[in-house]
């Protein structure tokens, strides 16, 4: 017997991948959210239950109207169970020559597209009295030279969580953040690669600023990324904060996030900065 409804968004590969096949596999009635049909197709292909692609763009609110309808038909009066917002994308670089319409989509696709997709599907989780889990990251709560773009996304979804945890406490609705370190994911890879972009196309006061350092940053992230976590380890932390009886509000994933964490901890800010400097080879 399914053990209810959950919509995922961004299961094309990695995290959201990963989850959509585990919670697959334990029962659920999953409609992985994708933005390509051949992506959903070889989804589908691998899932064992019941799982249904769903074409889901969290830019697109035409898109997403269409998704909370199909998934209200086929769950009907029991609602939705879980909801997991996990479609990013990771821009990098120097703030200081980000082009502005790149800090907009950075923030479209990982903040307000999901404010969008809560929107729109909040009725149907009520009904269950479901949960929803928020894709952040280590780095929403410990800042890196470089990765302000992302970042910014992701301490503005640590804010988000905490705040639609307390409104929506009177339904005994839970509003979960999983934080992951570094693992070994496309968007890894995409993000090292598009900082390489960035580069390319530094005017040539940012080449003389920032190059050297950029690309000490890149070599940094590529050896992080070659030690990283599998994207299971995260969807076993998502499968937990779906049914567990009393989840966490905050799920670490990752040795190098709890250091991450714990340093930012213990060390004053500037020490912080040094060390992390020395660590990188700046």
């Amino acid at each position: 017997m399914a053990r209810g409804v959950v919509v995922i968004s961004g299961s094309s590969t990695g995290i959201g991948r990963a989850c959509a096949l585990r919670l697959d596999r334990s029962g659920f009635r999953v409609f992985a959210g994708v933005r390509k049909q051949e992506d959903g197709e070889s989804l589908r292909a691998e899932a064992k239950g019941e799982l249904e692609p769903l074409i889901l763009d969290v830019t697109d609110l035409s898109s997403i109207a269409a998704a909370r309808r199909r998934v209200e038909e086929a769950a009907g009066s029991a609602g939705v169970a879980g909801l997991v917002n996990n479609a990013g994308i990771a821009i990098a670089g120097p703030l200081e020559f980000v082009p502005i319409d790149d800090f907009r989509r950075q923030l479209e696709v990982n903040l307000i597209g999901h404010v969008a997709v809560i929107q729109a599907f909040l009725p149907l989780i009520r009904k269950a009295r479901g949960r929803i889990v928020n894709m952040t990251s280590i780095g929403g709560r410990v800042a890196s030279a470089f990765l302000g773009p992302y970042q910014s996304s992701k301490w503005a979804l640590e804010g988000l969580t905490d705040a639609l945890r307390k409104e929506l406490r009177p339904w005994g609705i839970d509003v979960v953040a999983i934080e992951p370190g570094a693992i070994s994911t496309p968007l890894w890879q995409k993000g090292v690669d598009e900082a390489n972009q960035m580069i390319e196309q530094l005017p040539p006061e940012g080449h003389e600023l920032y190059g050297e350092a950029i690309g000490k940053v890149s070599e940094f992230a590529v050896k992080l990324g070659e030690r990283g976590s599998p994207p299971d380890r995260v969807a076993r932390a998502v499968e937990h904060a779906l049914t567990a009886r009393r989840p966490r509000t905050r799920y670490l994933v990752g040795a190098d996030a709890r250091v991450q964490l714990a340093l930012g901890k213990v060390l004053p800010a500037r020490a912080g900065d040094a060390v992390e400097a020395r660590l990188i080879g700046l």
